[in-house]
């Protein structure tokens, strides 16, 4: 019992959770109560967005240092705007606006990781300068408009059902599906092995062009997938709606467990740091906080979890 219990504590993604429970148990115990499952269910539907980017994102920064997509904003607005126009309200429309949403996530991540192979560009670099074309398409393309999501979307984006959002329990299953992915085929651990020693990797025979091609894609293509699921969410596809997910695709996946370092990536932990982030600005806002004192709360809270977790040995 005891063996299984210090297993359980060295879990790197342990942290987050506890760290989410314990703001939402201040939380609650500061309001005495009053709206603490509204809080939750809150929380999961806007962990759902920043986990499904964080997804993608941390299988790029498996790939080893200096991996990361700072293009997920900019193609999150990309793939809403199009999928949307191109549905134009319409229901039917759905399926082929989602595969549209997605071609537009998977086309700049192929355009991603061309810019960093073939011109040798870091990928930070890379990343961020085609952000820039990325945004400057959806803004041409949409002219500012923003066009309305299809009833039927819309009832997807914000069904709760026994106070869990069906969104939330879609994406926790393709969450799921991902894990194993990562831990039960090649291309998963093809993808860990290049993280942990690429040369070795190479070496050894692995496609490790062919699977960092195939990683910037996916990630494009979760961020696709967000940018359309978050258009129907919020009423439609905003020029600024995947701002804040610049830097929250990344502190997520770092909360998490995931080592920034590449060759360890950690899937449960994307939830547990979802929620945390966004229960701790609801508490620092229901306890009333000034913006000053909530951003160094905010700072001091985060470093304490990925301290807590950094000190476990990453070895499960």
């Amino acid at each position: 019992m005891m063996t299984s219990f210090a297993r359980l504590i060295e879990k790197p993604w342990l942290w987050a959770y506890i760290g989410a429970a314990a703001i939402w148990l201040a939380t609650a115990m500061f309001t005495g109560g009053k709206g603490s499952t509204e809080v939750l269910t809150a929380a999961l539907s806007f962990a759902t967005f920043s986990v499904l980017v964080a997804i993608g994102q941390m299988y790029v920064i498996t790939l080893g240092p200096g991996n990361v997509d700072l293009s997920i904003p900019a193609t999150m607005t990309l793939a809403g705007a199009v999928s949307m126009k191109i549905m134009d309200t319409q229901d039917a429309m759905i399926a082929p606006g989602l595969a549209i949403a997605l071609g537009c996530g998977a086309a700049v991540g192929a355009a991603n990781y061309l810019l960093i192979r073939l011109l040798r560009i870091p990928p930070i670099i890379a990343t961020l300068s085609s952000s820039f074309i990325v945004l400057s398409a959806a803004i041409s393309y949409s002219r500012g408009i923003r066009i309305k999501p299809p009833p039927l979307l819309a009832d997807f984006a914000t069904l709760v059902v026994w106070g869990i959002p069906v969104m939330a329990a879609c994406a926790a299953l393709l969450t799921l599906l991902m894990s194993v992915m990562l831990h039960r085929t090649i291309y998963g651990r093809t993808v860990t092995a290049i993280g942990q020693n690429a040369r070795a990797a190479r070496l050894a025979g692995l496609p490790v062009d062919r699977v960092r091609f195939a990683t910037y894609v996916l990630c494009g293509v979760f961020a696709g997938l967000t940018g359309y699921l978050l258009s129907g969410f919020s009423g439609g596809a905003a020029l600024n709606m995947g701002s804040e997910y610049l830097l929250a695709s990344i502190a997520v996946v770092v909360i998490g467990g995931t080592s920034v370092a590449g060759g360890f990536a950690n899937l449960p932990g994307l939830w547990g740091a979802a929620m945390l982030l966004f229960l701790l600005v609801t508490m620092l806002n229901t306890f009333g906080f000034g913006a000053g004192v909530r951003l160094v709360l905010t700072g001091v809270i985060i470093i304490a979890v990925i301290t807590a977790a950094s000190g476990r040995k990453f070895d499960r």
